[in-house]
């Protein structure tokens, strides 16, 4: 096999709305797991050419199952990891703070702090 299982399908729709497939696990030490570019979460939008749009689960997996060796996959990569449904935002943005908005007033206070201790010294 090819070394992952995969969700989703019109019959069986793993986010509302959303018939895509999706890969729901990668086998450890498989070849998808072997070849490191494939992630739990990605959408595969076709396989050697075929769209999987609007199609079974069976009718996907039977795609997979017939690929031959040389796999060709077109995919959606995942934009960030979640406990359940694969959640995708449409402008790319990951959610919550960035980084620099810790850094920054964290850097303020130490500079501030350092300043302060060293005129408090310079008085004494």
């Amino acid at each position: 096999g090819l070394g992952f299982n995969i969700v989703g399908g019109t019959d069986q729709q793993y986010i509302s709305n959303d018939s895509s497939i999706y890969v729901s696990r990668i086998k450890k030490d498989g070849a998808a797991y072997l070849d490191g570019r494939l992630q739990e979460g990605d959408k595969i939008l076709s396989v050697n050419g075929r769209d999987l749009k609007d199609l079974r689960h069976k009718d996907a997996v039977e795609l997979f199952r017939n690929a031959g060796y040389d796999v060709s996959l077109k995919i959606q990569r995942r934009l960030q990891q979640q406990n359940g449904p694969v959640g995708h935002q449409d402008d790319g943005e990951s959610g919550g703070l960035p980084l620099a908005a810790f850094l920054v007033p964290g850097l303020a206070l130490a500079a501030a702090a350092v300043w302060i201790l060293l005129r408090y010294r310079q008085r004494m």
